[in-house]
């Protein structure tokens, strides 16, 4: 609460609890973090796969990528208008953040570019929702053509701690990623910036990555668990536990006390029952609605656990 950095051979041994009441102490920290940070409001972020499948990348965990046999939906870029309708029903869902991502290497050039700023643009006069991007691989040129059309934030996860980064993907490096990071803070963007959890990685491992990600300050760090998908690498991996996972939320809101930690893909399916507990260790916004290739929850059993906990939807970001 007054600052001081969390160690990290801490942090690693209670991402290791089984004990019940050491867990709560860990989550109650990290919820008053989360209080102090935030209040009693939790936001609503949702997605669009504009262009899905065939990427070139081999990162492990992936369904899109074109090195596995998973079965994910294949077509290329949605236009602008297609992309806004899914905006604007996103924020009549309760959503305060949109991003439009895309799947590939890097972010998109030329004609595609300006289809996906050109709905950038009619989200920002709208102001009915607040547009972010998932496009890859960024320089500051394109990061700045993306910031001028009127997007607020760029995501781009580290995905694994440096050490461990090159057993899921070697077709692009943990420095690439950290340069795609930096160049979107140069262009004037705020970062979404988290990884996954559940791949294999030791807890001195994961907490690595929570350090990285502290190193970049983004606003916002979307923390995913690993829902091992058919057809690639981490197909027969077994999911965290409950408990694993709730302790995950919670040190990375301890090393990360001035950022949202967002909790997304594979929380329903690795949390159960137990996922309302996410926002009591820590979490300050989730994404609602579905994923890139897998399914998410509907919007209204979000709010309805939110509503039980004393909580409630962020106001939209944009006055009246």
């Amino acid at each position: 609460m007054d600052g001081a950095p969390l160690e990290p051979s801490l942090a690693a041994a209670w991402l290791q609890t089984d004990d019940l009441a050491a867990l709560g102490q860990i989550m109650a920290a990290a919820g008053r973090l989360r209080a102090a940070h935030e209040g009693d409001t939790v936001e609503f972020c949702a997605i669009v796969n504009a262009r899905s499948g065939h990427c070139s990348e081999n990162c492990a965990f992936c369904a899109q990528s074109a090195h596995h046999q998973g079965q994910a939906e294949v077509y290329p870029l949605m236009s602008a208008e297609e992309m806004v309708r899914r905006g604007r029903a996103a924020a009549q869902a309760g959503a305060q953040r949109f991003g439009i991502v895309t799947s590939g290497r890097e972010c998109p050039q030329g004609a595609a570019l300006d289809e996906i700023c050109r709905a950038v643009e009619v989200l920002t006069n709208e102001q009915v929702i607040a547009p972010c991007a998932s496009l890859g691989l960024i320089d500051e040129a394109r990061a700045r053509r993306l910031a001028d059309a009127g997007l607020v934030r760029y995501h781009h996860n580290l995905e694994a701690g440096p050490s461990f980064f090159p057993r899921i993907c070697t077709t692009h490096s943990f420095k690439d990623r950290v340069d795609t990071v930096k160049a979107a803070q140069a262009a004037g963007l705020e970062v979404c910036v988290g990884g996954i959890v559940g791949l294999g990685e030791t807890p001195e491992e994961r907490v690595e990555l929570a350090a990285a990600v502290a190193e970049l300050a983004p606003q916002s760090i979307p923390l995913n668990f690993l829902t091992p998908i058919p057809g690639t690498p981490m197909a027969e991996r077994a999911p965290l536990r409950p408990l694993e996972a709730l302790a995950t939320v919670a040190v990375f809101k301890l090393l990360n006390p001035q950022a949202v930690v967002r909790t997304c893909g594979g929380r329903q399916q690795v949390l159960g029952s137990l996922a309302p507990l996410m926002y009591l260790a820590g979490a300050g916004g989730t994404m609602i609605g579905n994923y890139l290739t897998t399914e998410g929850r509907q919007p209204q059993e979000d709010i309805h656990d939110l509503a039980a906990l004393g909580l409630r939807p962020a106001a939209r970001l944009f006055s009246e």
